[in-house]
């Protein structure tokens, strides 16, 4: 067996165009020869999202609807990324759209692919901290949510307790306590 893994894309062919999500499916060619007639790829915008701390040292969480899921999710803000608009940039606008906070102290602490089986994307992770409250939400056409402070204990607890149902916002909390030192 090779150390080669990676497959060679022979075809492409685009099934749906939208402007969440797009469905493609590849022909390939495996490393040994091997052909797979179609290998369906879902194509998503990048997305961003932060663990925000404010000037007090409370976590930023937003609690909004997820229709896909038919749930109410508690989560970190973030959202898409927009065009060729850079992450940090991305995520400086979220923080602001979401939660009306600013911060000035924004670091990238993790990029991950939500479902490289399926997806083409990927998440950039930031910690923000020092947040100041400088403006009211100012939310898209299609976003409700409730804007709600945690402490990072409160956090962890609520990691423990299965409450925070969003995977990628479960991964952003993870690397960003583990930068601030609150894993034991």
């Amino acid at each position: 067996m090779s150390n080669n893994l990676e497959w060679k894309i022979c075809h492409s062919e685009y099934i749906h165009k939208g402007p969440w999500a797009t469905l493609r499916s590849d022909k390939c060619e495996m490393p040994d020869g091997r052909i797979v007639e179609q290998y369906y790829v879902l194509e998503y915008p990048n997305w961003v999202n932060a663990v925000a701390l404010t000037a007090d040292n409370k976590v930023l969480m937003v609690r909004q609807y997820r229709h896909a899921a038919n749930i109410v999710s508690l989560e970190i803000p973030g959202g898409v990324i927009d065009g060729d608009e850079a992450p940090e940039a991305a995520m400086r606008r979220e923080l602001l759209e979401e939660t009306g906070y600013q911060f000035d102290d924004i670091e990238l602490i993790s990029v991950v692919y939500p479902n490289p089986s399926t997806a083409n994307n990927k998440t950039f992770c930031y910690l923000a901290k020092g947040g100041i409250k400088v403006q009211e939400q100012s939310l898209d056409e299609h976003e409700e949510l409730i804007v709600e402070e945690y402490t990072i204990e409160e956090v962890k607890q609520l990691l423990a307790d299965n409450k925070i149902a969003q995977s990628l916002h479960c991964t952003g909390l993870f690397y960003a306590f583990m930068k601030l030192g609150e894993l034991q």
